[in-house]
């Protein structure tokens, strides 16, 4: 049943990139129901991936995967949504995941063909001016970087190497350090892909891109480190779907049936409810997390946008925006407020290759 949106003032932005056009394209959301109306495409001037927003609202950043590697600033108007690059600086790799903290001072990389992360200052201006302050290597694959909502700990993953890293943010330089312990390890093969924040900031949530998994975490807030709670699959065993295998790693006698490669996850602003994407079977899995404890229970999974590399939802919790590499549409959902089932919106059109999805909300 489609919904209204409770914020029915106001202008909500819908900001796609797409890789092999190399643009950011620009959409307005209607607030009360969730369809997208095309602003404008801002060219990038390369393969644009990974998105930020700044803590202010008032900038994007975006990641330039193609040589050579840098990162836009680019100014977001409140009234148009329109895009207007204010500086550009240089990444010493090519960065498969980016993200700000709650201070708006610090943006944070993780490089996947590089094994590393990365922090670059932010200025009091809202711009990235230079190149990486701070450079950690890591293990094999790092594919995503994110802070705490207190800003305190950021936690990177490492596909190849099947672990989670820990790290305290020294409070004055914002410097990051290793935290005690320094890494966690998943399964084997599990390969740990993307993060989800519970809104409480009591649990994290990663997807694993070779088994499909998502993994659940309680975050001690006295010393920043993760506790293991549960593994949950997001592929149902009746996909007939084999685990997948890193690049690092010497591929088994192939089954011959299609492997997991999961992509995205994504919690509603309630924390009621948390979505994955799993791309061979170009689906949109849907949990419930328990309002107490977090624990996930998977409901269904919901035909979506061919390969689907990214979703995310709006800053209300009533829209769902869906987005796949191989596809030439956008798919727009509504959820459930009472059980979090999506109702298709409608589709529209985007530019080749899109992959990553920042919606930002201007009262």
């Amino acid at each position: 049943m489609l919904q209204s949106s409770p914020n029915g003032s106001g202008r909500t932005f819908v900001y796609v990139s797409a890789a092999v056009a190399g643009t950011v394209d620009i959409y307005e959301m209607d607030r009360m129901n969730g369809a997208l109306s095309w602003i404008s495409s801002f060219d990038a001037g390369g393969m644009a991936m990974p998105m930020a927003v700044g803590a202010d609202k008032g900038h994007l950043y975006v990641a330039i995967r193609s040589q050579p590697y840098r990162l836009l600033t680019l100014a977001i108007d409140p009234e148009t949504g329109r895009l207007e690059q204010r500086a550009t600086a240089p990444l010493s790799d090519s960065m498969a995941y980016i993200a700000t903290e709650p201070s708006g001072r610090l943006l944070l990389a993780a490089s996947y063909g590089g094994d590393k992360v990365a922090a670059l200052a932010i200025t009091k201006d809202g711009l990235v001016t230079e190149g990486e302050r701070q450079t950690i290597p890591t293990g094999r694959n790092a594919h995503s970087i994110l802070s705490d909502r207190s800003g305190r700990y950021v936690f990177a993953t490492n596909l190849g190497s099947d672990a989670i890293l820990q790290f305290v943010v020294d409070p004055e330089s914002g410097v990051l350090a290793a935290n005690e312990p320094a890494r966690i390890s998943t399964g084997q093969g599990f390969g740990p892909r993307h993060i989800a924040l519970s809104p409480d900031n009591k649990f994290l949530y990663v997807l694993t891109e070779l088994t499909g998994h998502v993994i659940h975490y309680v975050l001690d807030p006295s010393d920043g480190t993760l506790t293991e709670v549960e593994s949950v699959a997001s592929a149902p065993c009746d996909a007939g779907l084999s685990p997948g295998v890193a690049p690092s790693v010497k591929a088994p006698v192939d089954d011959g049936k299609p492997k997991v490669w999961a992509a995205d996850i994504g919690i509603t602003p309630n924390g009621k409810f948390l979505y994955t994407t799993e791309r061979t079977t170009s689906t949109i899995a849907l949990f419930r997390a328990h309002e107490e404890s977090g624990r996930l229970t998977y409901v269904t999974s919901y035909p979506t946008e061919q390969q689907p590399r990214g979703i995310r939802i709006d800053p209300s919790g009533c829209f769902l925006v869906a987005s796949g590499e191989k596809s030439d549409r956008l798919s727009v959902y509504a959820i459930d407020r009472d059980g979090g089932e999506l109702d298709i919106v409608g589709r529209y059109p985007v530019s080749a290759g899109a992959n990553w999805i920042e919606i930002v909300t201007f009262a």
